[in-house]
């Protein structure tokens, strides 16, 4: 009774101060070029997206402790008035969640994940994902076998991360169960091959942003530069560590009682199983093979051509510029829809589904991605409030103060500092686009600057992957039909392991740069890789070492 009693005492002497703030500040911006926000650019700017991450992992609530971050940021942009932090969190031009709601891409986003959503019912209703299934499970008779073929087929779509996330996990969800693979094993895997691989595409809409976010007039060529930073990525180190893990059966930290109760059945472990009725059940169904792999194939036909569609390729534009200024949330559309009008047309000619079936499968697959939408809308909006409060440039300002007093660790300097960014906002596009113009600006040329560069671009993925509010992180959760809360929990050890060997790998490819200094070519590259290659293989077999030990203790 004494702790209630304190509890309300506490939140109304919160109410009281905010009240007290409202009264003292103003509530609405007259001029917003002149309105200062009183924790602009410090150390407080980070708090948001910290509070929501931190409340996330401990409560397991991904909606609240989302709202408690953005309704915390709207608070410090309004200096505690309560009616200006309201205005704010919802009407601001710049971060509020009507904004982010109208800007077209997006909702071009989330009129993707409701074609796939759609489209993935579909698949399911003819039966086209369970027949898959089945002669998934005559040629794949292990569980690293179904784990190899989900991070075969995650290499192979490349294009863009969204679309990897959900196709992959809708063709690989019946293989996957059948060989009892958990599903936070299975949105592990969806994420290393999501923003990992597309890092290091030259052919995906994340090299095309890559491309753009290099300043226009330094004299370097972004595509150019984008191909000298594949061999110093740190998504080479997560997929030679899935691959490890695969072929090993070594599972460390929170994965490995996912993976243990999979092996007897439980595919899910915790109670929030938001997916829980979708365990394939071995039932014979009316589909084929085709039924799965057709309407696939066309998707991811129609989706680059989409892209390249919109980047105008067809109005005379040379393949890679298209995509470099393409506009992928609008191409995605255009292809998952042309997808989705051809499983209909097929369907119907294969007489697999009547037109009342096809119905029932709109909002079916509507409400299937209810959930990452709406955690999609919170992360962007929280996102807005980080940007309103200037944390990315007072993270810049830490990383340009360090450059000149450390030159040669700067690489490892600037992964960490893009780890820790892209991790509090969710976002690696906005993190290299803020971090590239820096780099280029503290080293104009020479291998320095593909290492600074690539260091940045690994950092942003890294943080990425990491973050419970990054969009990746969320729909892979729903394209394994994961909870979301045990995919981040899973997932973090696993990324924190390859991002420590990454980072130490970057100092000692700076201190090689150090020593080698013009003589460094391609071939010092690859031998760093190959370098970095062995470190993780080391760390890895002694953590397999230790989980051995521990087992037999």
């Amino acid at each position: 009774m004494k702790n209630k009693n304190l509890s309300w005492a506490a939140a109304l002497f919160v109410f009281a101060l905010l009240l007290w703030c409202t009264a003292a500040t103003p509530g609405k911006i007259a001029d917003p070029s002149t309105y200062t926000c009183a924790v602009y650019s410090t150390f407080f700017s980070l708090l948001p997206p910290v509070i929501a991450i931190v409340l996330a992992l401990n409560t397991k609530e991904v909606y609240t402790s989302l709202l408690v971050g953005i309704a915390s940021g709207a608070l410090l942009y309004a200096n505690g008035n309560l009616e200006l932090a309201l205005n704010t969190l919802f009407f601001h031009e710049e971060g509020g969640m009507i904004a982010k709601l109208s800007d077209s891409s997006n909702v071009g986003i989330l009129v993707f994940l409701v074609m796939l959503g759609i489209l993935v019912a579909l698949m399911n209703k003819a039966g086209g994902s369970a027949a898959f299934g089945r002669w998934a499970s005559k040629h794949i008779h292990s569980r690293a076998g179904a784990q190899f073929a989900t991070l075969l087929l995650g290499v192979m779509i490349f294009v863009d991360d969204y679309f990897n996330c959900l196709t992959v996990g809708s063709v690989m969800r019946p293989v996957t169960d059948r060989q009892k693979v958990s599903r936070a094993k299975l949105a592990y895997l969806i994420d290393a091959t999501a923003a990992p691989i597309c890092i290091i595409a030259p052919v995906s809409s994340w090299a095309a942003a890559v491309t753009s976010s290099v300043p226009e007039g330094s004299g370097i060529n972004g595509f150019t530069m984008f191909l000298r930073t594949i061999p110093y990525n740190y998504a080479l180190l997560t997929v030679v560590m899935s691959l490890f893990l695969i072929f090993t059966g070594t599972d460390f930290g929170s994965m490995k009682l996912h993976e243990d109760n999979a092996k007897n059945g439980d595919l899910f472990t915790t109670e929030d199983r938001p997916y829980g009725d979708d365990v394939d059940d071995g039932t014979e169904t009316k589909g084929h093979v085709v039924d799965l792999i057709a309407p696939v194939l066309v998707l991811i036909a129609a989706c680059i051509f989409g892209m390249i569609y919109t980047g105008g390729f067809f109005d005379g534009v040379d393949f890679v510029t298209a995509f470099a200024d393409c506009n992928a949330s609008a191409g995605l559309v255009m292809g998952s829809s042309i997808a989705l009008l051809f499983t209909f047309v097929f369907y119907r000619v294969r007489s697999v589904m009547t037109f009342q079936d096809f119905a029932a499968c709109i909002p079916e697959g509507f409400k299937a991605m209810v959930s990452p939408m709406l955690i999609l809308t919170l992360a962007w909006t929280l996102s807005g409030m980080t940007g309103l409060l200037g944390a990315k440039y007072y993270v810049a300002n830490l990383l340009g103060g360090s450059a000149a007093a450390l030159q040669y660790l700067l690489p490892v300097i600037i992964f960490l500092v893009a780890v820790f960014l892209a991790f509090a906002t969710g976002t690696s596009w906005g993190t290299f686009s803020i971090l590239i113009p820096i780099v280029c600006h503290a080293f104009p040329e020479g291998e320095m600057l593909v290492i600074s560069i690539a260091a940045c671009l690994s950092g942003a993925v890294c943080g990425d992957h990491c973050s419970p509010i990054s969009d990746t992180t969320i729909m892979a959760s729903a394209g394994a039909h994961c909870s979301h809360v045990n995919h981040v929990s899973t997932q973090l050890p696993y990324a924190i392991t390859a991002a420590s060997c990454a980072a130490v790998c970057y100092m000692i490819t700076g201190l090689a740069q150090a020593v080698l200094g013009s003589r460094a070519s391609l071939f010092t590259s690859l031998v760093l890789l190959a370098v970095a290659i062995v470190v993780e293989l080391v760390v890895l077999s002694i953590i397999r070492a230790r989980t051995i030990k521990k087992e037999k203790a």
